[in-house]
């Protein structure tokens, strides 16, 4: 199943049988964060109704209770630090998007430095300016080395995860980047006094905030996913929320 897109920035080819899947599912057991009790999915049960077929109902009838934000991979709007409701299920005018995908090893901080503390993981403006190519991408995908397949079920929670630099987050933006991908549960430190430095610089909130610019965060790499340029298809639930889960899918580009 070859594809010819025609996009904004140029003509690219892609199999359309060959996706990758950067999603981690909103399950019971997955990757969860800010100290949220697991994601729940379970059957309606009262009086007048067996919602699962397993304990002799006629359909599957489940409730499913879960934070867009601590559980699995979630896209977020500039509604997440804002006042008023900037709903996710507008804030993406198309669905393909010219993407790079970076492997970056986190810098450990040595001594405090302005907002960076002792012990710190971040991924470092300099990093990305090293890794990154020439070209004009829409969106970015980064992989934090080491990648392990525990950050598939990881609870992240008082764990002083891996964040941004906040200079970082500025230049991306100043760069025109849409879409920002990360496989950590948010791009500012856990603990931080709810400043979100990286969130604002990337958003350029509330100087002049770029509506249609998003976050998504609790993505997974999977290392056999080389570091490079791709067509990334942004798929995100209509929720009217600041976030919801997504399903973000990469195609390799073909000679």
């Amino acid at each position: 199943m070859i594809a010819t897109i025609q996009h904004p920035l140029g003509e690219f080819r892609i199999d359309l049988s060959k996706p990758l899947d950067l999603s981690i599912a909103v399950h019971g057991r997955g990757p969860r964060a800010w100290y949220a009790d697991p994601a729940s999915i379970r059957p309606v049960l009262n009086q007048y109704f067996t919602g699962s077929v397993k304990l002799g109902g006629k359909v599957n009838f489940f409730d499913v209770y879960f934070n867009p934000h601590a559980h699995g991979t979630h896209t977020e709007t500039v509604g997440h630090i804002a006042r008023e409701l900037v709903s996710i299920e507008h804030a993406i005018p198309r669905f393909w998007w010219l993407a790079q995908v970076v492997s970056v090893e986190p810098r450990i901080i040595e001594s405090d430095s302005g907002t960076l503390k002792k012990g710190d993981s971040v991924i470092m403006l300099e990093q990305l300016q090293q890794a990154m190519s020439h070209v004009h991408v829409e969106a970015l995908v980064i992989r934090t080395l080491p990648n392990t397949e525990g950050k598939k079920q990881k609870l992240y929670s008082n764990t002083n995860f891996t964040y941004m630099q906040p200079e970082a987050a500025q230049w991306l933006a100043e760069r025109g980047l849409q879409h920002l991908l990360v496989d950590t549960p948010s791009v500012d430190r856990e603990e931080d006094g709810g400043n979100l430095l990286a969130h604002h610089a990337f958003w350029n909130y509330p100087a002049a905030p770029r509506m249609q610019a998003t976050i998504s965060e609790m993505i997974f790499v999977d290392d056999a996913i080389a570091d490079g340029m791709y067509l990334l298809n942004l798929q995100v639930a209509s929720f009217r929320n600041d976030a919801a889960p997504s399903r973000p899918v990469l195609h390799a580009l073909l000679s």
